[in-house]
Parts: structure tokens; C-alpha cells; sequence
């Protein structure tokens, strides 16, 4: 029996076989599964996030900055920053990835993304460092 299938498409592999991991870049299920844990965790931050503002809300600044120091709500703000951003970051990427067809600008768009996620995340954390120190200088 001759194979009139062009080259490119002949195996000896099965389809079972071709179809194992986790597709081509071998990271899409441990991506997929932070996504869904940063997005879970969110939902504590952000609630805390919002309780924190509604608590500096008519105080004095030096008040808020009293309550922004205490080790608990910084410790709160410094993990919702992170997780949001991490997720921020993340799905972006993922819209990118699907909707970017162009490999060039694909990559420069994920690169920029990045480096804007890290951008927004360093300064609300020297946001909040620096707050939550200013109480013990």
C-alpha cells in the first residue's frame, strides 16, 4: 500500500502520542492553573484592599499613615499588589497571544505588557514601604 500523504504529515507516531503534554511550549496547564489561583486570590485582597480605603476615608493623614503602617495591612496591600498585577500581567498576555498574529509584534506587545505590570507593581510597593516606615522614622 503506497502513503500519498505528503512528508510533512507521515509518522510512525500515534495519535494518542502526538497529542501527550501539555502543548508546544509544555507550560499551558501550570499558566492556565496560576491564573485561576491569582484570580481566587484576589478576592480576599481586593475585599481588604477596599476596607483599608474605607478606613483612611475621613482620617487625618496622619491617621491613615498610622493605619497603612501597621505590619497586617501592609503585609495585605503588599500581597493584593502583587497578585493583581501578576494577574494583570497575565491576562493581558493571554488576549495577546490570541489576537496578536504578527511574531514581531507579538513579542514587543509581551515585553512591553511585562515591563509595564513590573512598572505599576515597584511603585505601589515603594508606595507602600515607604508609607509604612514613615510611622518609625
Amino acid at each position: 500500500m503506497v502513503d500519498n500523504r505528503p512528508e510533512a504529515t507521515r509518522t510512525i507516531r500515534t495519535a494518542y502520542a502526538r497529542v501527550q503534554g501539555l502543548g508546544p511550549a509544555h507550560h499551558g496547564t501550570s499558566e492556565w492553573w496560576l491564573h485561576r489561583v491569582t484570580a481566587v486570590s484576589n478576592i480576599p485582597l481586593i475585599v481588604s484592599f477596599v476596607v483599608i480605603v474605607a478606613l483612611c476615608a475621613g482620617r487625618s493623614y496622619e491617621d491613615a499613615v498610622r493605619l497603612v503602617s501597621h505590619p497586617l495591612v501592609a503585609i495585605l496591600l503588599i500581597l493584593g499588589v502583587l497578585s493583581v498585577t501578576n494577574h494583570m500581567r497575565m491576562g493581558l498576555q493571554i488576549v495577546i497571544e490570541d489576537y496578536v498574529h504578527d511574531k514581531g509584534l507579538k513579542i514587543a506587545a509581551v515585553i512591553a505588557n511585562t515591563f509595564y505590570s513590573v512598572v505599576v507593581a515597584v511603585a505601589c510597593l515603594y508606595a507602600i514601604v515607604r508609607i509604612s516606615l514613615r510611622a518609625f522614622v
